[in-house]
């Protein structure tokens, strides 16, 4: 049985300090939840990873981004095994803003994919299309393409360690949201990908999260829907009220 997961992912905001505060704050409200139907995540900055980690007990722990080497001269950069040493459960790749900002290739996130494995991670991993897409009609090409050529190398056993999230690009940070059913259709192309090369038992046992705009108001629909188990959430993760308003759709 696939997990409902609702993960915030912080982005570049907050202090250390701050961030604190608002895993306290995240972790305190999911403690007080009654009969919660979802498992919630907090995706943070790397300066923030080992502090978070030790206010967390109700809340899962994931790094944003990790390189494509292990160790050596590379300054600046962070492993999956560095990641994995601060507590973190999870590790979020593929985002779109890694993609356009970064110039990260499907080839470079299958590195990637495959190290934080090894380090014992879990990966949220992204997929989507932008607004040209949308339009030209290429994006179930573009969505696929960034599966299989990141993914679908792996074992059915892990892809288990495996959660995708569905990020239209058109609608993150813009206030526009792809409606429930725009979203329940690439949810359920997705899947069935996943049952083409895998099978449909682990089809079904994939998570599948939506990441675009995702908000207290809207969330409800949009997890009614059959193939969307939650959501990559950006902005509304800041605030822990807004964040919890999503957490209790489920």
């Amino acid at each position: 049985m696939r997990k409902n997961i609702v993960a915030g992912n912080w982005k570049m905001n907050t202090t250390v300090a701050e961030g604190v505060e608002l895993a306290r704050e995240v972790n305190a409200a999911v403690e007080k939840a009654s009969e919660l139907k979802c498992e919630v995540i907090v995706g943070v900055p790397f300066t923030h990873l080992t502090a978070v980690s030790q206010v967390l007990t109700a809340v899962k722990l994931s790094a944003e981004n990790c390189a494509d080497h292990t160790s050596g001269a590379y300054t600046g950069e962070v492993s999956a095994p560095m990641v994995a040493s601060t507590g973190a459960q999870y590790v979020i790749l593929g985002h779109s803003e890694r993609r356009e900002y970064y110039h990260e290739t499907n080839a470079m996130l299958k590195t990637k994919v495959d190290l934080a494995l090894e380090a014992g991670l879990k990966v949220i991993f992204c997929c989507g299309e932008s607004l040209a897409q949308r339009k030209d009609g290429t994006y179930f090409d573009v969505i696929k393409a960034e599966l299989v050529e990141s993914l679908f190398h792996l074992s059915a056993e892990q892809m288990s360690n495996i959660v995708i999230a569905y990020e239209p690009i058109w609608a993150i940070g813009t206030g526009e949201t792809a409606t429930s059913d725009q979203a329940e259709e690439i949810h359920a192309f997705i899947r069935q990908l996943i049952a083409d090369k895998y099978g449909k038992q682990v089809a079904d046992d994939t998570t599948i999260l939506y990441g675009g705009s995702c908000k207290p108001s809207n969330a409800p629909e949009l997890f009614a829907k059959p193939d969307i188990d939650g959501g990559l959430i950006g902005g509304a993760s800041l605030k822990a009220d807004s964040f919890m308003g999503i957490v209790t759709a489920f």
